[in-house]
């Protein structure tokens, strides 16, 4: 089972889901969205599994600094304008374990999700 997590590096959440993976001997690649950005179709999958509104981080700094009118009227095309344009909108971590999807951190779902670990 292939295990990836997108975020960033400074982020707090980031370093608490890749304390706990690591302290459970569980592999994973680490995608930097600073240094790698995201693909529209990756986005797009996502989207489908989890909803536009799951992943939009309006509590980040990226969102709040918008002009308020692309803070406006938010559906699902402009909302994944937004992310693709500037990733770290996107909630973190967000960790791909096969084909399932989890956003943010919480250890009792990473558990689920590796196998209990």
């Amino acid at each position: 089972m292939t295990i990836t997590m997108y975020g960033i590096t400074t982020c707090d959440t980031i370093k608490k889901a890749r304390v706990w993976l690591e302290s459970r001997d569980v592999p994973y690649r680490f995608h930097d969205y600073r240094a790698e950005g995201i693909e529209a179709e990756k986005l797009n999958g996502w989207v489908g599994k989890v909803g536009w509104e799951k992943l939009l981080n309006k509590a980040s700094t990226t969102f709040r600094e918008l002009p308020e009118a692309d803070r406006q009227s938010l559906d699902e095309k402009k909302a994944k304008k937004l992310m693709l344009a500037k990733p770290t909108m996107i909630k973190r971590p967000v960790l791909e374990v096969g084909d399932r999807i989890l956003v943010g951190f919480k250890a009792e779902a990473y558990g689920e999700a590796v196998g209990g670990r």
